[in-house]
């Protein structure tokens, strides 16, 4: 795919996606899906890719994440939406009770109002990697070399592609009432997603920057604030067609519950910093309902 992408040129018309969205079958090109006026990356030797990359590398290591707006064209994110509702009825229904830590166990030792005690619902909706067509502009985002090259820029860490079948790349999805409760991410040094399909009320991203460090769990801090002390989050406001990339190791962060009949669809891509990591069958089993 990258071979074919450096023929083409970002000038090119970005209605050209609306001639394949009857298409399921054939993978789309990057400039048939990625703003590429907007964000210069079919050359990734050029010094305005460099420059993007600088820019957003600080505004990452400053607020801990960076939001690229209209990433990806209009017509390849309704293509996007599309697939992804036509196959809503195989996504594995998700509904945990969990700490903060991604825990589903309390530990009797600690008080109840310790971050480890303190348990909260979720639920959402995810289709995996393999129930997303070859068409789906969120695989052409995710192996795009350019991309990988892009985001090992922004994240100062190589990536290359996670090769588990169900987990490099899924859309996650958000019906009334779903909703994602307070939680670090476990090992990600980041995570990036995509808003394909905002919901018309609720389903807010926010975060609370740096709350912990790799050296002090701040144990008090992270309880204040999961009883309710909200003085030092931030909203992370994402229009459709927004990538944004985080850093949710250490920034407790949370969507808040989704308050309309408009579904809140997401893309998010997961990629690892060596080549051959495949997923771990339980955690699979856990997060799709199934292990392959």
């Amino acid at each position: 795919m990258d071979q074919a992408s450096k023929a083409v040129t970002p000038n090119r018309k970005q209605g050209s996606v609306k001639e394949v969205m009857g298409q399921n079958t054939q993978a789309l090109e990057p400039h048939e899906v990625i703003n590429l006026s907007a964000y210069p990356i079919i050359d990734t030797s050029s010094s305005a890719f460099a420059a993007l990359v600088k820019e957003l590398r600080e505004t990452l290591d400053a607020q801990q994440y960076v939001v690229l707006p209209e990433f990806i064209l209009p017509a390849a994110r309704q293509q996007a939406v599309t697939q992804i509702q036509d196959m809503l009825h195989s996504a594995h229904h998700n509904t945990t009770l969990r700490n903060c830590y991604l825990e589903h166990q309390k530990d009797p030792s600690l008080p109840d109002d310790h971050p480890k005690n303190i348990m909260n619902a979720g639920s959402n909706r995810i289709l995996a990697a393999d129930l997303l067509p070859a068409s789906s502009p969120l695989k052409t985002i995710y192996y795009w070399e350019n991309m990988m090259q892009l985001v090992s820029g922004i994240v100062e860490d190589r990536v290359c592609a996670f090769e588990d079948p169900l987990g490099p790349v899924n859309a996650l999805c958000f019906k009334r009432g779903d909703h994602s409760s307070w939680h670090f991410d476990s090992n990600n040094a980041f995570t990036m997603t995509l808003m394909l399909q905002a919901s018309e009320s609720g389903g807010k991203f926010e975060m609370i920057p740096n709350l912990r460090t790799d050296v002090d769990q701040r144990y008090k801090q992270v309880s204040s604030a999961l009883l309710g002390n909200l003085n030092d989050a931030v909203a992370v406001g994402r229009k459709e067609g927004a990538l944004c990339i985080f850093r949710g190791c250490n920034s407790l962060h949370r969507v808040t519950p989704v308050e309309s009949d408009r579904l809140r669809i997401m893309g998010t891509f997961f990629y690892e910093n060596k080549p051959g990591v495949v997923g771990d069958p339980i955690v699979n089993e856990t997060i799709y309902g199934r292990r392959v």
